[in-house]
Order: structure tokens, then sequence, then C-alpha cells
């Protein structure tokens, strides 16, 4: 069991703060944050790079748009109706085909991963177990919990060649991609480093587990409500945000 995450929320309430801590609402009835001195730095270096934080021209043509074009591919290619229809269809190397496809377009995951994943899904039982294990995490009526341990399963029994294809960016890119208001899109080194930067040691594995993408969906809970002001529309602008803290594509 993941250990709990440190918490930098305090209670909404003025009252129940702690001696030295108390502040006065703007008013009455106002949720009045007080934001550690590591999440008031991350604002601050969000809105240097972009000043009109999520809805900046800069913001949108070098993070979100591309993010949220392949979302609107997936949704016009692999929506549920048609997804269903595909898997009746048992055209499982097209649905295998149409999701490589999309994500091809972005950055998401390095070469090395969109290789073993095209590796992995070339036979024809490659592609049915994919297509399969993909359905389940986004439409499937389960718990998030059985679904995305399942999800990990099915990734871990895909054929392998070279690479490995059991990686936290591959087991979370399509989730990402097909439903950004609910999936978040890890890629360990400069998610984890964000974190630290915002005071929060991540629990960490290489191998994919719930319990540990829990912590993170919490974690980022927790970021978005830091942001609220900023209107943060989705995962996708979370992600980014993040990757603005940790990445040495935006340095300090």
């Amino acid at each position: 069991m993941a250990k709990p995450l440190p918490r930098h929320q305090v209670p909404s309430s003025p009252g129940s703060l702690s001696p030295g801590r108390r502040t006065r609402a703007k008013s009455a009835g106002s949720d009045k944050r007080i934001l550690s001195r590591q999440a008031l730095r991350a604002r601050r270096k969000f809105l240097k790079m972009f000043p009109g934080g999520f809805r900046d021209e800069d913001y949108l043509d070098l993070e979100r748009g591309y993010k949220w074009d392949a979302h609107r591919r997936w949704e016009a290619a692999l929506g549920e109706t048609v997804f269903e229809g595909l898997i009746e269809e048992q055209k499982f190397e097209e649905v295998a085909a149409t999701a490589i496809r999309i994500e091809s377009r972005t950055n998401l995951l390095f070469s090395f991963e969109k290789m073993a994943l095209r590796d992995a899904v070339r036979s024809p039982a490659g592609a049915r177990a994919f297509a399969l294990a993909l359905f389940d995490p986004l439409h499937g009526t389960d718990s998030m919990e059985v679904r995305f341990a399942h999800w990990v399963a099915a990734i871990a029994r895909l054929p392998r060649r070279k690479t490995r294809v059991l990686t936290w960016p591959l087991v979370t890119v399509f989730g990402f991609i097909a439903q950004p208001e609910a999936h978040f899109f890890l890629k360990p080194t400069v998610t984890r480093e964000a974190a630290r930067r915002y005071g929060v040691e991540l629990p960490y594995a290489s191998r994919p587990s719930w319990p540990l993408y829990n912590d993170l969906l919490t974690f980022v809970r927790q970021v978005r409500a830091d942001i609220r002001d900023l209107r943060p529309r989705d995962m996708i602008d979370m992600q980014s945000f993040l990757w603005v803290q940790g990445s040495d594509e935006y340095p300090d």
C-alpha cells in the first residue's frame, strides 16, 4: 500500500485554521485557500511562461493544441459507439492500428515505446488482446481501480520483441487521449520532478499499478484545486501545467 501523500490543503473555513495561519475571507462565504510556497512558485513559473494562463496563445500552440487534436481524432475514429461496433465486428487490427496512428501524431510516447507497441500488436492475436483490453478501462462498468488493474495485466501479457511494452507512459497515454476529463498521462521523470518541486514525493515503482496511479490522481486533484482560479479545463491542462514545472524545456 503506497504511503499517503503530504497534504498542502488547509480547511476552507477561516475559523478552523491553525493559529498564525488565520486569514480573512474576501467576502462572506468565500473559500480562501492558503497556498504553500512551492505552490505559489509553480503558479508564478507557469504564468511567466504563459501570461495568459491556459488561454494563452503560445500555451495553446505549444502544449494544449496537439493533445486536444488527438482527443478529437479519437472521438471521431474510436468514440464509444464506433469502438464497440469495431469490437463486435472483430476488427481488432483496425482498432489497434487506429489507436497507434492517433498517438503517433503526438510526441507523448518515446520512439522506443511506439515501436514496442507496434511490435506487440503486429500479430492478429496481439491486436485482438490489445483492442479488447483497451475497451474496458475506457467504457467498462467496474470501478476504475478494477479496470486499471485489468488493463495493466493485459499490457503485461502482450507479445514482446525487444523493448518492454509495460511502461507508465504506454499504460496511461490512451486514457489521456480518449478521456482527458478523467485520465492523466504519466511521464515518470518529469512528473515526479514537478511533484518534488511542489513539495510532494510521489511514491513510485517502474511497474504500473493502481495504488500508485491513484496517488498520482490525488496529487493532481490537489494541484487543480490550488489553481482553480486559472480555470484548468481538464487533465490536458493539468498535465501541461506540471510539465512546465518539471521539464527541462521550461527552465526556471
